[in-house]
């Protein structure tokens, strides 16, 4: 900083010199240091919630696409009037949906084959599929009515959150829950 002596003020920004020169080599006040202490505190507090939910915000994004997927071969199903099998492959982080002839539908939107992909590069990257079950299979198949074959429930995890997607064995309802 320059100093006029002319008319003793500080180039600039209009103070008197000793003022500013004493200011200027104090630094900060505690009160100023512990302002922006708690400023930086709060946006971290914001931020660190917000880190740590993308693994459940992808979980249930994922929950909510099987149960979908689920529900449209059971639509399938009864609109055509002949079976179709949701198939998971726990090993590949995967689930197909089948005809009656076992061959993979073509996806509706999409227009490729009905493979439905979780980890890896997917969307959904961190989310698996860490079990299927409906009674011992790895599958569920519904019939022309839109009954499962047998009722069960896939469990997907996404770092330390889970959420189980059910099927009911008579009615073919499906749900989630934590």
């Amino acid at each position: 900083m320059e100093i006029k002596s002319s008319d003793n003020l500080v180039q600039g920004t209009g103070l008197h010199s000793e003022f500013a020169k004493d200011a200027w080599l104090r630094g900060f006040t505690l009160v100023e240091i512990i302002i922006v202490i708690v400023i930086i505190s709060i946006a971290a507090a914001m931020v660190v919630p917000m880190m740590s939910s993308a693994d459940d915000i992808q979980l249930r994004s994922a929950a909510n696409k099987l149960a979908a997927d689920i529900e449209y071969a059971k639509s399938m199903a009864i609109s055509r009037g002949q079976r179709y099998t949701v198939v998971f492959d726990e090993t590949a982080e995967s689930y197909q949906i089948e005809d009656s002839n076992s061959v993979i539908i073509d996806h509706p939107v999409r227009k490729d084959l009905y493979i439905e992909q979780f980890g890896g590069t997917s969307r959904l990257s961190k989310v698996e599929i860490s079990d299927a079950d409906f009674d011992g299979a790895d599958s569920v198949t519904f019939d022309s009515i839109g009954c499962p074959d047998n009722g069960g429930t896939v469990t997907l995890t996404a770092g330390d959150n889970t959420i189980d997607v059910n099927v009911e064995a008579v009615t073919g309802y499906i749900s989630t829950s934590n």
